[in-house]
């Protein structure tokens, strides 16, 4: 019995320790900063915007260089509401998504699937009206080059039919009235997680990001000084 309490305690240690392992390499990489001097021309407005936990990068829906309607469907949420400007784009495990519309909805066969990348993605939509600036809310002002590059970012993280259409998950998930689920490229896990992929956004249209975070406050820190 003994022995066993110690393997179980050696155990536990181990568990800890690479937790806290996890978390001081997100801390130490997420003030890291890339892009640090990016000057951009003025020409394009975006947002990145989280909830606390999760963040979505927030772009025009119409614009010279693209129209997100064409491919993003109004009709394809519950309010149709065709007088929305902006939508926002968030990458993430499809399961965590349908399957827990609040955290107290929380399985742990689901976390754990996403953890450790053992389900697949979904990208979720959602179309908003004009955003004000706050705690979790930024706007970037970026060129019309860079927004190209972050056209070409997102494109590539949807799964797309033969005729290049985007594709809808058919479910009743949705979180309001202005969003909806299309199926995303790649595998949500610890080290590639939501915010990661919004950090790997704004690297794409080189805008100043993390060096690595899996959390929002790794975003936000280079957009609060």
């Amino acid at each position: 019995m003994i022995r066993i309490i110690k393997i179980a305690g050696l155990i536990l240690a181990i568990l800890i320790g690479i937790v806290l392992l996890y978390l001081l390499a997100a801390f130490c990489l997420s003030i890291i900063a890339v892009n640090k001097n990016a000057f951009s021309k003025e020409e394009v407005t975006i947002y990145i915007l989280s909830n606390g936990v999760h963040t979505d990068i927030v772009v025009p829906v119409k614009s010279d260089a693209m129209d997100w309607s064409r491919h993003v469907k109004y009709e394809d949420t519950k309010g149709n509401d065709t007088t929305a400007q902006l939508v926002g784009f968030g990458w993430g495990d499809k399961g965590f998504y349908l399957e827990t519309p609040n955290w107290s909805d929380l399985q742990f066969s689901v976390a754990f699937n996403a953890a450790f990348a053992r389900g697949s993605s979904a990208m979720h939509v959602t179309f908003l009206h004009p955003l004000v600036e706050g705690e979790n809310c930024k706007k970037i002002l970026i060129s019309k080059a860079e927004y190209k590059k972050l056209i070409d970012y997102i494109q590539t993280s949807f799964h797309q039919d033969q005729q290049g259409n985007f594709v809808r998950i058919d479910t009743d998930a949705q979180y309001g009235s202005n969003d909806t689920f299309y199926e995303a490229k790649g595998r949500y896990n610890l080290f590639y997680t939501c915010n990661t992929w919004t950090n790997n956004a704004l690297k794409a249209c080189d805008q100043r990001a993390s060096l690595w975070t899996p959390f929002d406050k790794g975003i936000f820190y280079h957009y609060s000084r």
